[in-house]
């Protein structure tokens, strides 16, 4: 399962609604792709259905997509949005997760 903090459903919501989505009945598709420092990179988009091999999964009132090769790499993990001056924007708080860079957009298992 992944889970999706308050701030980050907030943030969610809007950038959604902002992109001609709607948060409650269309989807957050997040994902893992080669790359990045660390060897593996985070994914985000937003998507209107679901692919056949997709897992589904609700946390906050957010719908989440997830392809079944990136769920390995995800299981357990909670989006999380950081603002502000100093903000990084959406976090991946990966329990997976082994090594991470500095900029916490790539991580290594």
């Amino acid at each position: 399962m992944i889970k999706v903090s308050e701030t980050a459903k907030k943030k969610v919501a809007t950038l959604m609604e902002e992109e001609g989505f709607d948060s409650t009945t269309d989807f957050v598709r997040v994902g893992v792709t080669s790359g990045g420092c660390s060897g593996l990179s985070y994914e985000l988009k937003f998507d209107k259905s679901a692919g056949e091999t997709d897992k589904v999964f609700e946390d906050n009132a957010i719908r989440i997509l997830v392809d079944k090769k990136s769920f390995l790499y995800l299981v357990g993990t909670t989006l999380e949005y950081s603002g502000g001056l100093n903000g990084k924007g959406f976090v991946f708080n990966n329990p997976n997760a082994q090594r991470t860079c500095g900029c916490g957009e790539s991580f290594s298992l």
